[in-house]
């Protein structure tokens, strides 16, 4: 039988994967510990771990998970950048769930962009107090703004498909292009120079790499339009959070939307009304009235979450009795 070691365990994983692995029979253990190099003697004895964006399996997690006798990685997410693929032990593999729900995504960037342009949240709280005066919610028409997308991958076709049926002018950057796909969704690539410059709204939708690694500081935004909006949905560190803030504070940026932080480890995914510790720059952008910040929700979907345990479940069964899986992270 194989025996999984579960990492960073929420309520919703443990009721779904339960449900889902009465098909496979795997054994199951599941920890609310986040994998790292601390924590990894507990998967001895397992022959897979299975973990989340949050878990860090840098060189030394390696070594030791080797040591404990682990034989796969199963990522139950899409990135892998908490991954030191370069440092990976050959007789160890690591597949991920690459397409669990574009739309999820997609669709959540959506939300970001429309409560960041109409004011929602500030309305509501202010309706609430049976306040229904509209000084300070004024919006702007999405219609007819131009659009940069970073990324056009599986989440940023969907993203491009949502934005024009606002009826906005798009422009990409992907460093692969798809020049069909651009001339199917009426888009056009662009350099990230070009896209800076001439976006009313920039929206993130690339995995991280070393090479974009805090993409969006002092010097991309200062090539940007003066009321940008940015959303970000991808990897916090794609966003250098000390220059966003200095930008933010100058009124360079009209608004901002975040589903993820440059340094979220500690907080996303957790509850931390009743702990003392707090990150200093998360709580400056939290305070901030332009700024709309959810704690790394946007997969968090029926669909995604079913399409998450069922890929996982069944990349398990692939390494393990084929080889090899079409998922596998090379």
């Amino acid at each position: 039988m194989i025996k999984i070691a579960f990492f960073e365990t929420k309520e919703y994983d443990k009721k779904l994967f339960d449900e889902y692995n009465k098909k496979y029979g795997y054994e199951i253990t599941y920890l609310e510990s986040r994998l790292n190099a601390e924590t990894a003697p507990l998967a001895r004895g397992f022959d897979v771990v299975c973990i989340f964006v949050n878990d860090m399996v840098d060189e030394k997690t390696i070594k030791i998970l080797k040591e404990c006798g682990v034989k796969l990685i199963a990522l139950r997410c899409a990135g892998f950048n908490n991954v030191d693929i370069k440092h990976m032990d050959k007789d160890i593999k690591v597949v991920r769930v690459p397409a669990y729900s574009p739309y999820a995504v997609a669709e959540h960037a959506t939300a970001l962009l429309l409560d960041l342009d109409r004011k929602i949240y500030k309305a509501y709280q202010r309706t609430k107090k049976y306040n229904f005066t509209l000084n300070g919610l004024l919006g702007f028409d999405i219609h007819g703004k131009t659009v940069g997308v970073v990324g056009t991958g599986k989440i940023g076709k969907c993203f491009i498909d949502i934005m024009k049926g606002f009826g906005t002018e798009i422009i990409a950057y992907d460093i692969y292009e798809n020049e069909q796909l651009a001339k199917e969704k009426g888009f056009k690539y662009v350099s990230l120079d070009e896209l800076y410059e001439k976006s009313d709204i920039i929206s993130l939708h690339c995995p991280l790499t070393e090479d974009n690694m805090k993409m969006i500081n002092k010097n991309s935004i200062e090539k940007m339009k003066k009321g940008v909006v940015i959303i970000n949905t991808s990897r916090g560190k794609l966003i250098d959070t000390e220059d966003l803030i200095v930008e933010l504070e100058k009124g360079k940026i009209g608004g901002l939307g975040l589903d993820v932080y440059e340094d979220e480890e500690e907080f996303f995914l957790n509850d931390m009304s009743n702990s003392y510790i707090r990150d200093k720059d998360l709580s400056t952008l939290l305070s901030m009235p332009n700024v709309v910040i959810t704690s790394h929700q946007a997969f968090f979907t029926k669909e995604a979450l079913n399409k998450i345990a069922s890929d996982t479940c069944e990349n398990i069964k692939d390494i393990f009795e084929k080889g090899e899986c079409v998922n596998e992270v090379k």
